[in-house]
């Protein structure tokens, strides 16, 4: 047996070897489909944890889902990139990339910015429209003290068009001492993938070592635009790990439950669906206006969240004493130092245009509106 078999062997029985949260596309809390167009909405999530970012484009305009595969062994779900509206060319500015952002906590098993730094793989499954050249850069954001953000770039071919390829990238260790990831729960690494990317972000070559951050090597090596500037054209993602070692270990699978407690630190979403009447969390009244509800959480957050609804108070109402009264106001995190981070709840305020009864308890529910929904965002 090869000493690569046999690594590989060793590392397929090694549990939560895998980086990479929802690697395997199977959690979209947000939902399954996200139009992304470049005078609106130019940054989203569908898959957990996977975002798209989009920089300066003048008329690209897609869609970014979750979608089921049929053609892939192991695999169910994919994320899909579909250009709808082409970027005419690619100017020296522009870029657009998918990502996934690691809390620097969880990178301390690479050991970066010590003489005995790992060395890390990335493997991942992709399939185009567009065959050619495209990059993938690994972010590290860290740059207090003496510490210095660092990237290193790499690339992969995809050769023929509409057909699952599986590919390997070799990520060399930071042994100096500026690549040191500090132990918290901000950004560690970042990894992206690269659809369409201008030439102030290609210059630089950061292909070697890991490299004081600069725009010129954000992207080095990435030649192939072709999906950001035709139009209909797909990009597929499915079956992301970054693993300790020198060699790609087989898919680390997880059960539904398990990939979406872990997205959950990040993101965790309430959603009316077919209840159009759903509760939220139970309130209580401040004043005859103001009520502060408390949301269940199923696990504690990265940080102190954001409360994402739907953006139209009247969605939303507070049921007191046999009453639903519609909420007048946007929701809102009412913040303590440790809410949700050190909590199993997060408070949440809003108000009404009167009637409430000051210590009266009640509920926060969906207001005969089944697209009402709490989301509780801790994002990187």
């Amino acid at each position: 047996m090869s000493k690569a078999r046999q690594l590989a062997d060793n590392g397929a029985a090694t549990p939560n070897r895998n980086l990479i949260i929802n690697g395997a596309m199977n959690v979209a809390q947000r939902g399954t489909s996200l139009a992304i167009v470049h005078d609106g909405t130019s940054d989203g999530y569908t898959c957990d944890r996977w975002l798209l970012q989009e920089v300066q484009h003048d008329q690209l305009e897609g869609t970014l889902a979750q979608v089921a595969v049929t053609d892939l062994p192991e695999f169910n779900n994919a994320l899909k990139w579909t250009t709808t509206e082409p970027e005419s060319a690619i100017a020296a500015n522009e870029d657009i990339n998918i990502c996934q952002k690691i809390e620097a906590q969880n990178c301390q098993r690479l050991a970066f910015g010590l003489s005995g730094a790992n060395k890390t793989t990335l493997s991942f499954y992709v399939k185009s429209s567009v065959t050619g050249t495209y990059g993938v850069n690994f972010y590290k954001a860290d740059s207090a003290g003496d510490l210095t953000s660092k990237n290193f770039t790499s690339t992969y071919t995809i050769n023929s068009a509409n057909t699952w390829e599986k590919k390997t990238i070799a990520v060399v260790a930071d042994t100096s001492s500026s690549g040191a990831i500090v132990d918290d729960t901000g950004e560690g690494i970042r990894i992206s993938w690269f659809l369409g990317t201008g030439s102030d972000f290609t210059s630089q070559n950061t292909s070697t070592a890991w490299t004081d951050y600069a725009n010129s090597g954000w992207a080095y090596g990435h030649a192939q635009n072709g999906v950001a500037t035709t139009d209909n054209a797909t990009w597929f993602l499915a079956g992301v790990q970054l693993e300790v070692g020198e060699a790609a270990t087989p898919f680390e699978h997880k059960t539904f439950a398990q990939d979406l407690h872990e997205c959950e630190r990040y993101y965790q979403r309430i959603a009316a669906t077919s209840d159009a009447y759903k509760r939220f969390g139970n309130l209580f009244a401040q004043s005859a206006t103001l009520a502060l509800v408390q949301i269940p959480l199923t696990q504690t957050l990265r940080a102190i969240p954001t409360i994402v609804s739907t953006g139209t108070a009247a969605n939303y109402g507070v049921e007191h004493a046999s009453t639903v009264t519609p909420v007048n106001s946007a929701l809102s995190i009412k913040t303590n130092s440790d809410d949700g981070t050190q909590s199993p709840h997060v408070y949440i305020s809003t108000t009404v245009g009167s009637g409430l009864t000051t210590g009266q308890g009640g509920v926060l529910l969906a207001n005969n509106n089944t697209s009402a929904f709490v989301g509780i965002d801790s994002e990187l």
